[in-house]
């Protein structure tokens, strides 16, 4: 049994000190292990803000697709029956694991041998026109690893797949994002989402779960004091704030290491807690 996990940040986060989020934090110390036991890691940083050529990809969310099939691709090219898959995200991020394990959900995940680019791209086509028609059931059958299931998604403060969400942008870009499903579906046994208490932004309200009927999963939703930043510990210096941030991100390695993910022992030490430390905003 091997543990599959794919993280993928949000909005300008990466792994530098100065712009790591709580997805970069789980993908560093995931290189630590478990008693010799280490999972494989697919870690994307969030889109990046490198001049104004950059502006459409940020604001629009324009490559989320890629994203979700290269992520796809590592999966489906490592995944044996038993193994175990996490998907973890923030923000954007969130919405694109959410995304990932939606297509999972209604399609399936690919044998190893067909992992293909071209049969990756066929796949997607299928999720975004009709996901659950004759041609999609035939293709799994054939193509799909049989009820591939995903151990837990674990995401922070989920929102939609724009970068920067401006109104007068919003009915433009969404309807190009309608298909993705981020529901709950079959294949997903545990599901955590930390969600910011604090924020008021309409642009960063959050996109929760539902618990579609006959689902015998295990959600929850916990609500944390913070605004987005903090919840997804995106603080760009703000350092104080850091002992607030560590709860959201402590309650969710804790829920992921119960699901078997293997985290080095002692972690927690690395990341001091203080409800009462102030916020980034």
């Amino acid at each position: 049994m091997r543990d599959l996990v794919v993280i993928l940040d949000g909005t300008l986060g990466r792994l530098l000190p100065e712009h790591m989020t709580h997805a970069g934090r789980i993908a560093r110390l995931l290189d630590k292990g478990h008693d010799g036991r280490r999972a494989e890691v697919f870690y994307e940083e969030g889109g990046q803000w490198q001049g104004w050529r950059d502006m459409g990809p940020v604001i629009t969310g324009r490559g989320i697709n890629r994203q979700i099939r290269r992520a796809y691709g590592f999966l489906a090219a490592r995944y044996r029956p038993g193994d175990r898959v996490f998907l973890i995200g923030y923000s954007r991020g969130a919405y694109a694991v959410r995304s990932l394990a939606g297509l999972i959900d209604r399609i399936g995940l690919l044998k190893a041998r067909c992992a293909t680019a071209p049969m990756i791209e066929q796949l997607y086509r299928l999720y975004m026109e009709d996901p659950h028609g004759p041609h999609a059931k035939a293709f799994a059958a054939r193509f799909c690893v049989p009820e591939a299931e995903i151990t837990a998604v674990g995401v922070f403060d989920t929102v939609k797949a724009l970068g920067v969400r401006l109104p007068v942008l919003a009915g433009l870009t969404e309807r190009a994002h309608a298909f993705h499903s981020h529901h709950l579906g079959a294949r997903v046994r545990h599901g955590f989402h930390a969600l910011a208490l604090d924020e008021t932004r309409v642009a960063f309200t959050p996109v929760l779960w539902d618990c579609p009927p006959g689902w015998t999963g295990h959600v929850e939703q916990v609500w944390f004091r913070g605004t987005h930043s903090d919840v997804g510990g995106q603080l760009a210096g703000r350092e104080a704030a850091r002992p607030l941030a560590n709860i959201p991100l402590v309650w969710m390695l804790c829920q992921l290491e119960g699901c078997g993910l293997p985290l080095p022992p002692g972690w927690r030490a690395g990341f001091p807690r203080d409800a009462n430390a102030p916020g980034s905003g």
